[in-house]
């Protein structure tokens, strides 16, 4: 499949444009799954924080941040600053008054895309959620080198995205996205000179929807070598 045919930027941007600055509406009707995914997503970031070489706590990047759930709920809470990306205007505009009494911890805003973002060299860790489906593949691994040269000292870019169960790309005309196979994750990671030392599947999540994985991933020319596969629950996966 082409992804250069099925990835519309500009559809997509449209898309969201008539989506609600709503919980529900960043999170396509399942608003209800909120607790479970930032429940999980802690867990995750805490076993990077308690792991050797862990990443410091201070500046974190949430990006494709919608009205700053993440940040509000898992990145502002433990990072002492919080920058977030996000293209939609009136998500951007949402995103102080969202994150309540977090909103003295967010520094930057930036309002682009992120196949057109260049990070600064300063983030100990780069959260991407439910958002990489909208890049195309080449894009897209030119926005991940650009956040590997972005981190800090031991710093992690974290990846957390549906993955088809299917081993097939699958697209969703809706929005003009993709979900990727794991293996097509991996390759990516890849290419973009990266490498996991940790992956988890989020669990008890409801049926009927994809899998999600979470991806730790740090520059290849690191000496930090283990890979951690493992549910949210801590049972291995298989």
């Amino acid at each position: 499949m082409n992804m250069e045919n099925v990835i519309n930027y500009k559809k997509a941007s449209e898309y969201w444009a008539e989506i609600p600055a709503t919980l529900d509406g960043v999170l396509g009707g399942f608003g209800f799954i909120s607790d479970i995914d930032i429940d999980g997503s802690k867990l995750f970031l805490q076993s990077l924080l308690s792991s050797n070489n862990a990443p410091a706590t201070g500046t974190a990047l949430d990006c494709g941040a919608g009205i700053g759930r993440i940040t509000k709920y898992l990145l502002a809470p433990t990072f002492d600053t919080v920058d977030a990306i996000e293209p939609d205007g009136k998500f951007i505009e949402t995103i102080m008054n969202f994150v309540g009494e977090y909103k003295v911890k967010i520094d930057k805003l930036y309002q682009t895309s992120l196949q057109m973002f260049v990070p600064e060299k300063k983030y100990d860790v780069i959260w991407n959620q439910w958002v990489l489906g909208y890049l195309k593949d080449k894009d897209l691994v030119s926005y991940l080198l650009c956040c590997r040269n972005a981190l800090s000292q031991n710093g992690v870019l974290i990846v957390k995205e549906n993955v088809t169960s299917s081993g097939k790309i699958e697209e969703d005309e809706t929005d003009s996205s993709i979900t990727r196979p794991l293996k097509k994750y991996l390759q990516i990671f890849k290419q973009a000179k990266l490498k996991r030392i940790k992956q988890c599947k989020q669990t008890n999540f409801p049926t009927g929807i994809y899998p999600v994985y979470m991806f730790a991933l740090i520059p290849t020319d690191s000496n930090i070598e283990t890979i951690q596969t493992e549910d949210t629950n801590g049972q291995q996966n298989r």
